[in-house]
C-alpha cells in the first residue's frame, strides 16, 4: 500500500498565505511598470506635500524635483518587484517542502514589504511628509494593510510546524 504524505495545515497556511502575498505585490509592481503615471503622480503629490496643511514649520521638508521624485519611484518599483520574485521563489519552496530555505525567503520577502510599507509609507510618507494630512494623496489605509498582513504572513511561516521534528528523527 503507498501513502502519500499530505502537507500539515502550518505548512499548508505558509504556503498559500506567502503565495497570495506574492501575488499581490507582483499585481502591484506590474501595475505600476504598466501604468507608471497614476501612482507615479501619487509619490509626486506626497513628496512635494503639495495638498498638505502648509505649515511652514513642515514645508521645508518637501521635495519638488520631479527627478527625485521619480527615483524615489523607480525605487519603490524595483524594491517591489524584488519583494515579488523572493516571494514568489518562497512559495515555490513551500510546495516542494524545503521549509528551511522557505522559512528563510518568506522571512526576506515580508520584511522588505514591512519596510517598504512601515518604514517607507507609513513612516517616512506619513509622517515626514504629512501624508495624513492630504485628503487626496492618503496611502496610510493601504499600506497598513500590507504591513499587518505582511506581519500576519512572517508570523505563520514561523509558527513551528512539527516537520522538522519529523524529519530530523534518526
Amino acid at each position: 500500500m503507498t501513502t502519500t504524505r499530505h502537507p500539515r495545515p502550518l505548512g499548508l497556511a505558509a504556503t498559500v498565505l506567502t503565495g497570495v502575498l506574492a501575488l499581490y505585490i507582483a499585481l502591484v509592481a506590474f501595475g505600476n511598470i504598466t501604468d507608471f503615471g497614476t501612482n507615479r503622480d501619487f509619490v509626486r503629490h506626497v513628496l512635494a506635500m503639495d495638498t498638505t496643511f502648509k505649515d511652514d514649520d513642515l514645508m521645508w521638508r518637501a521635495i519638488t524635483s520631479k527627478g527625485l521624485q521619480d527615483a524615489a519611484y523607480v525605487a519603490i518599483i524595483a524594491w517591489e518587484t524584488v519583494a515579488a520574485l523572493v516571494l514568489i521563489g518562497a512559495t515555490w519552496l513551500w510546495i516542494r517542502r524545503d521549509q528551511t530555505t522557505a522559512r528563510r525567503l518568506t522571512t526576506y520577502g515580508t520584511l522588505m514589504l514591512m519596510l517598504l510599507f512601515g518604514a517607507g509609507f507609513i513612516g517616512i510618507g506619513g509622517e515626514w511628509f504629512a501624508m495624513w494630512q492630504s485628503a487626496d494623496w492618503n496611502g496610510l489605509d493601504a499600506a497598513t494593510r500590507v504591513f499587518l498582513i505582511s506581519g500576519v504572513v512572517l508570523i505563520v511561516a514561523h509558527l513551528p510546524s512539527g516537520d522538522s521534528e519529523v524529519s530530523r528523527r534518526p
